[in-house]
């Protein structure tokens, strides 16, 4: 299979750590016991003879057999046993998920807890993920979901700021502020629905330009601008006054959507870590989020 996927035996015996000599003794018995050339050799590359794609495509789907009999038999009964793999974005997989996942651990002896921490969409099945959290305004179309919070967006700033720029009123004032832009949605573009349901594209002033949301979070405090920022991180800083809301009764609109999902694939529908981790999600989400207690 290495052989394959890398199109040659010596890359093949660097990632399993052995010899070329090896593989290549392997690859003659195995062509031996079928009684059928499997690969086409030449001096600059490897390429399947007939029968070796017919083999590839065999043993593929009996590996990927072998490895859904493993989930299935590692994950039996009402125990949570083995590794959780749980995927969120940086900022609210950091401030809410990983010390649910703690608390997690400390309940289920039997439990280890991975949380991969990443901004940009993580395939379920290829990373091996149990469960996802995702922002999206469409959850994907293969995966069971199930809905946990709705995700407002509010455009805050800091004191500071508004004493020396002023309060917008309307969104036809953004341009005469500094108004932040996060790089990963929004083009350097704010979309603002307002009272009348009218759709104002305004362009980013800010010569600051981030990929974190965090960063946004520091910017906006540290008196940078305006930020569009989710509710989950700014109700704490609104509540202790390092941030005020502004233009409250205008709808900031992003890619991320407005809801807030339990992903999972669905062979993962039975399995006990899998469950377990969504009740805890349920009991800290619903019905109202820790950010709207």
């Amino acid at each position: 299979m290495r052989t394959v996927e890398h199109g040659s035996m010596a890359a093949a015996a660097r990632e399993l750590d052995c010899t070329r000599a090896l593989v290549s003794k392997q690859i003659a018995e195995l062509e031996a016991i079928l009684g059928a050339r499997l690969l086409e050799r030449s001096t600059r590359r490897l390429s399947l003879t007939p029968a070796g794609e017919q083999f590839h495509h065999h043993a593929l789907a009996a590996l990927d057999a072998v490895a859904a009999t493993q989930i299935a038999v590692r994950n039996q009964g009402e125990t949570p046993l083995g590794v959780l793999r749980v995927s969120a974005t940086i900022s609210f997989g950091r401030v809410y998920i990983a010390p649910l996942l703690g608390r997690l651990a400390d309940a289920h002896p039997g439990l280890t807890c991975e949380l991969i921490l990443s901004d940009q969409l993580v395939d379920l099945e290829a990373e091996d993920i149990d469960l996802a959290l995702r922002m999206t305004r469409m959850p994907p179309q293969d995966a069971v979901v199930r809905r946990l919070a709705t995700l407002e967006r509010l455009i805050c700033a800091s004191p500071a700021y508004l004493q020396m720029h002023g309060t917008p009123q309307h969104a036809g004032e953004l341009p005469h502020h500094q108004t932040l832009s996060y790089l990963l949605t929004d083009d350097h573009r704010w979309h603002l629905i307002d009272p009348q349901g009218e759709e104002h594209i305004h362009t980013a002033t800010s010569r600051l330009r981030m990929n974190s949301t965090d960063a946004m979070v520091d910017a906006a405090v540290a008196g940078r601008g305006l930020a569009i920022l989710p509710e989950y991180l700014a109700q704490p800083l609104l509540r202790d006054g390092r941030l005020v809301q502004v233009l409250s009764d205008h709808e900031p609109s992003t890619r991320f959507g407005r809801h807030l999902y339990a992903c999972y694939t669905p062979s993962r529908v039975r399995i006990a870590k899998v469950r377990v981790m969504l009740q805890a999600l349920e009991e800290m989400f619903l019905p109202v989020p820790p950010w709207g207690a």
